[in-house]
C-alpha cells in the first residue's frame, strides 16, 4: 500500500480522499472486534478457598512438626544431661564384632582340606596304565628299523624328528646309491644271460647222450 497506487473498489472522484476514508473504517472495525465479547462465556469458574486451602491437612501438618521438635528437645535434653554426669552406664568393657557363620566356614575350610590332602594322596600313590619306558624303547626299535630300511639319511633322532640338511655330501651319497643300482642290475642281467647259456649247453649234452644211447640199442 505505501508502494503502489491506492486502488478503491468502488469508483471514485479522488483517491487518496477515499484512502483515507477506508483507512478510517478498518480502524474502526479492528476497535469494534477486539471490544466484541464473545456469546459463550470462557472465563474460569469461581473458586472457593475452603476447597483449595484444606485446613485439617495444615493441622495434622502442624501437629507432626510440633511432636517433631519436642521429640528433638527431648533428645537434647538427655545428651546434655549425659555430657554434664558423664552417664549412668558402664561401657568401657571393649566389644568385639563377632561373625556369626565363622565357626561354619571354619569347619567347611577344614573339611575341603582334608578332602584336598586325600585326593592330592590318591593321585601320587596311583599308578598310569600306560608304560611310558615301554614306548620308548619301542621307539627306539622302530628308529633303527627305520635306518635299516630308509634309501636316504634318517629324519629321526632319539629326541625327536629332524629334516636332514641340504648339502653337497647328500647329493653325492644320493647319486653314488642310484649309480649303485644301476650296477646292481646290469650285474643281475648279465648273471641271467650266463645262466641261460649255461641251462642251453646243458640240454644240447642231454640230446646228444639220448642219441648216442639210441643208436648203441640199435
Amino acid at each position: 500500500m505505501q508502494y503502489q497506487a491506492y486502488q478503491p473498489i468502488l469508483p471514485s472522484v479522488n483517491k487518496y480522499l477515499q484512502y483515507k476514508w477506508d483507512k478510517s473504517c478498518y480502524e474502526m472495525h479492528r476497535k469494534k472486534v477486539k471490544s466484541a465479547r464473545p456469546t459463550i462465556a470462557t472465563t474460569p469458574p469461581k473458586t472457593y478457598n475452603h476447597l483449595i486451602v484444606k485446613l485439617k491437612k495444615l493441622q495434622l501438618e502442624e501437629e507432626r512438626v510440633s511432636r517433631i521438635k519436642r521429640e528433638n528437645q527431648m533428645l537434647l535434653d538427655k545428651m546434655s544431661h549425659i555430657m554434664q554426669t558423664t552417664g549412668g552406664v558402664d561401657c568401657k568393657n571393649d566389644y568385639v564384632k563377632k561373625s556369626l557363620g565363622e565357626g561354619k566356614r571354619q569347619l567347611e575350610l577344614l573339611h575341603i582340606a582334608k578332602e584336598n590332602q586325600k585326593i592330592l594322596q590318591r593321585l601320587s600313590t596311583c599308578r598310569p596304565h600306560y608304560n611310558i619306558q615301554a614306548w620308548h624303547n619301542q621307539w627306539l626299535e622302530n628308529i633303527e628299523f627305520m635306518k635299516n630300511m630308509s634309501r636316504y639319511p634318517s629324519q629321526y633322532t632319539r629326541k625327536g624328528s629332524l629334516l636332514p640338511p641340504i648339502s653337497a655330501d647328500r647329493h653325492r651319497t644320493v647319486v653314488h646309491d642310484k649309480v649303485k643300482k644301476k650296477n646292481i642290475r646290469r650285474h643281475v642281467h648279465a648273471d641271467s644271460a650266463d645262466m641261460m647259456d649255461e641251462k642251453e649247453d646243458s640240454d644240447n649234452e642231454t640230446k646228444s647222450e639220448v642219441k648216442v644211447t639210441s643208436e648203441d640199442e640199435a
